[in-house]
């Protein structure tokens, strides 16, 4: 396993360990990173909310259940993220839900701006980009795939909008929330599952 992997894992955190965290800095009016500006201490708090919603709404159909439960190998999901971006809101619970249904996926979490040298391994299109995914073989410390930051639907989508438009525009982000919620994490399941199908041929079974 590369160093800064093992680093990174070795000071991550669980998935109810950041949901606890999450709670705290809503009620500490806080956010995590070093820059603590209210725009960010906002989409924090609005973040929990999301992730309380999703922890509870997210389905997961039988067919997959019984896709994810097939996986014999044993992997660690790292996921690198901060508090107060939103399509981390929106993905890490999904995530996490699918993780819950095998014991053989260890789900972690450790803050980008804590691990800029791990984050620097995994750049999208040259930018730090979260929420990260990152899964490792537990036997060889191999990274088998990574995910992120946001499911392969709302990736076409941003990528057509900044074709046409330059960049991301404050209608388009709300524009995007909305696809969040009316795709209810579905997209970010079949994108897994395609995922973990690469290298264990009965979860496509």
């Amino acid at each position: 396993m590369h160093p800064t992997i093992k680093n990174s894992l070795e000071n991550s955190i669980s998935y109810d360990a950041y949901r606890t965290l999450m709670q705290h800095l809503v009620e500490t009016q806080a956010t995590t990173g070093v820059d603590q500006n209210e725009a960010l201490i906002n989409y924090t708090m609005l973040n929990a909310k999301r992730m309380k919603r999703w922890d509870k709404t997210v389905k997961v159909s039988e067919e997959i259940k019984q896709k994810i439960t097939a996986l014999d190998k044993k992997v660690t999901w790292l996921i690198i993220t901060e508090s107060w971006c939103g399509d981390a809101a929106h993905v890490i619970p999904v995530l996490n839900k699918l993780a819950d249904l095998n014991p053989n996926i260890t789900f972690r979490l450790v803050e980008r701006d804590k691990n800029l040298d791990l984050i620097d391994m995994f750049l999208t299109n040259g930018g730090r980009a979260i929420a990260k995914l990152i899964m490792l073989d537990d036997e060889t410390g191999e990274v088998l795939n990574t995910f992120g930051p946001r499911p392969s639907e709302a990736t076409a989508l941003v990528n057509a909008y900044k074709a046409e438009h330059g960049k991301l525009t404050p209608e388009f982000k709300q524009d995007l929330q909305v696809w969040y919620n009316k795709n209810k994490g579905q997209n970010i399941i079949n994108d897994i599952t395609a995922m973990l199908c690469e290298f264990q041929s009965e979860v496509c079974a």
